[in-house]
């Protein structure tokens, strides 16, 4: 347990009593979760080298029941780590290449006439899946872009006034290349604020980029890659995450950092009610992967930079600046004053 400079603790002083018809414990299910994150851990790690964090954190999306946007130059492993995480769990993936010819109804399906039967028929796009992923999705145009809005906020899809809920878990893992490059179009802010986090590969170090040349040299690791979870699991491990403690004091520091988005002058727009709902979300998931079943502030700040500065929108100034969001939140971060926990 985490303990403070006197004795102090962040976990519930609280915990609730299990039901006397449960199968298990609130312990042995935080055990299950840690031991079946490992599994799928190390399996994308064995396509994925030298990006532990990387992992860590498109992992702890899914425990979120969120989304995750990897946002890199070509050929980093953007769509290799979506790959990875998709096939090592065994549920229904759908992949998307986003084009700017591609349609909203490409993607969400549409209603076909039926010669047979003399009427309508609904015929499912790649959103009814268990984890979309989308490949360049700044690539596309901003309406077809929209067509994911409902689905990845409400987990549902509206088509034709019919209205079909979407299986769960859902998740929508998208990769885009930096807005600069050519070919690209912004995602708009209504867009962002849906997905959890934000990601950056980066380059791998030397000596991974070595064992890289061994392991994709002959064939792609991904086809030895099997699954060692399956969706069950997952609905399983998110109701584990759902049971993780977040004290007042935490729940409150979170607002705080939220709130100081809204109010610095470097940004012309703070992050939204929804962004303090996910980080809060995401640092359930991410305490539970260190085998807690408690949030410490160490979760809210180690996931700040990824579930919030995408988010924000710096100021002309602080673009001329060369500003970045990710430099005022860590700043935020640096500045704001750490809860005491509570004795």
């Amino acid at each position: 347990m985490a303990v403070g400079t006197q004795g102090e603790s962040y976990a519930n002083p609280h915990p609730p009593t299990p039901s006397p018809g449960s199968s298990r414990s609130d312990a042995s299910g935080l055990e299950d979760l840690v031991r079946i994150a490992a599994k799928i851990r190390e399996a994308v790690e064995s396509v994925i080298e030298g990006k532990p964090m990387a992992v860590r954190l498109a992992l702890t999306v899914l425990l979120a029941e969120g989304h995750l946007l990897i946002e890199d130059v070509p050929g980093v492993g953007k769509t290799m780590l979506a790959k990875a995480l998709a096939r090592s769990i065994r549920c229904s993936v759908r992949r998307v290449q986003f084009t700017p010819d591609l349609l909203p109804s490409d993607i969400t399906g549409v209603s076909a006439y039926n010669q047979k039967l003399r009427e309508f028929e609904f015929k499912p796009g790649p959103v009814f899946a268990n984890i979309l992923v989308g490949d360049e999705v700044n690539r596309a145009s901003p309406k077809t872009q929209s067509a994911l809005l409902e689905c990845m906020e409400e987990r549902q899809v509206t088509v034709d006034g019919t209205t079909y809920r979407l299986e769960s878990p859902f998740m929508v893992i998208a990769t885009q290349n930096p807005v600069e490059m050519e070919g690209t179009y912004p995602l708009p802010e209504a867009q962002r604020d849906r997905f959890t986090a934000r990601i950056s590969m980066g380059y791998p170090d030397p000596a991974a980029e070595l064992e890289m040349l061994d392991t994709h040299g002959q064939s792609s690791p991904l086809d030895r890659l099997t699954p060692v979870a399956d969706a069950a699991d997952v609905r399983a491990l998110v109701e584990v995450v759902r049971q993780v403690h977040v004290a007042p004091s935490v729940r409150q520091y979170a607002i705080d950092l939220i709130t100081a988005t809204r109010r610095h002058p470097d940004l012309r727009l703070g992050a939204s009610p929804r962004a303090t709902l996910q980080l809060v979300r995401a640092a359930r998931a991410y305490a539970a992967l260190d085998d807690r079943d408690y949030v410490v502030p160490d979760d809210l700040q180690a996931l700040a930079v990824p579930v919030l500065a995408h988010r924000l929108l710096p100021t002309a100034e602080a673009q001329l600046e060369r500003r970045l969001p990710e430099h005022v939140v860590t700043e935020l971060v640096n500045r704001l004053p750490v809860p005491a926990p509570h004795r």
